[in-house]
């Protein structure tokens, strides 16, 4: 049985009552883009399915923005509030219980964060909580960049986490989107294995591209987490 709580070196994560449990993808990811998003004056975050918190958090950590994330799952967004008001930025952080596509701010945002639904178009599972958190039944991906598209600031960034095998699908929508990769990561568990995950930073401008892989446990996984594993 996963634990009902991940404590990290400054949070903790109550995951008792969401689908979807902390996982070392998702913390690698959150730790990147905190990583690489951290230099840059960025006043406005948004978490589209924000789960249990996780990423707004990890982001509140590293960053001053001001930072809101959208649940449609009303467990989810139960207990993400939670879990932003036991944690020390909690004035900066703001969870709704909605769609991103009935979301609509008075502003937009400079960097745009999601761990998009999994398996558009896959098996499904008997558990409909884990259909919202893991399958497109909600949020397929072209209302997911008509949405960014929306909400995204000029000269604003998207970072997104995704299984490897959606990679030629997702480049393909980021193109009609008009939007463009400025960093693309593949996560793999060992030197040995395929990339199963694909990370990427993206924008609405032109910005030197870089592609890179990264593998669970290496030298540069254990530095990106430092900050957060206990």
């Amino acid at each position: 049985m996963p634990n009902t709580y991940f404590r990290f070196r400054q949070f903790t994560v109550h995951q008792d009552r969401t689908a979807m449990k902390v996982c070392t993808d998702a913390c690698l990811f959150g730790a990147w883009i905190a990583s690489e998003t951290g230099n840059e004056k960025i006043e406005r975050v948004l978490d589209i399915g924000a789960g249990t918190g996780l990423l707004s958090l990890m982001i509140a950590q590293q960053t001053v923005a001001l930072i809101d994330a959208v649940e449609i799952e009303e467990n989810a967004y139960a207990q993400a509030s939670e879990n932003f008001a036991a944690s020390p930025w909690n004035e900066r952080l703001k969870v709704h219980c909605t769609s991103v596509q009935q979301f609509d701010p008075s502003y937009q945002f400079d960097l745009i964060i999601s761990n998009p639904p999994f398996y558009e178009n896959d098996l499904r599972s008997p558990d409909k909580k884990k259909n919202l958190a893991m399958h497109s039944t909600q949020l397929g991906v072209d209302e997911l960049f008509s949405a960014v598209k929306r909400l995204l600031a000029p000269g604003g960034k998207l970072g997104m986490l995704i299984p490897y095998f959606r990679v030629e699908e997702i480049e393909r929508k980021i193109s009609e989107s008009k939007l463009f990769v400025i960093k693309k990561v593949a996560v793999k568990q060992t030197e040995n294995h395929s990339p199963f995950r694909c990370m990427y930073l993206l924008s609405d401008g032109f910005f030197a591209f870089s592609e890179r892989k990264i593998t669970v446990k290496d030298e540069e996984f254990s530095m990106l987490l430092k900050n957060y594993y206990l």
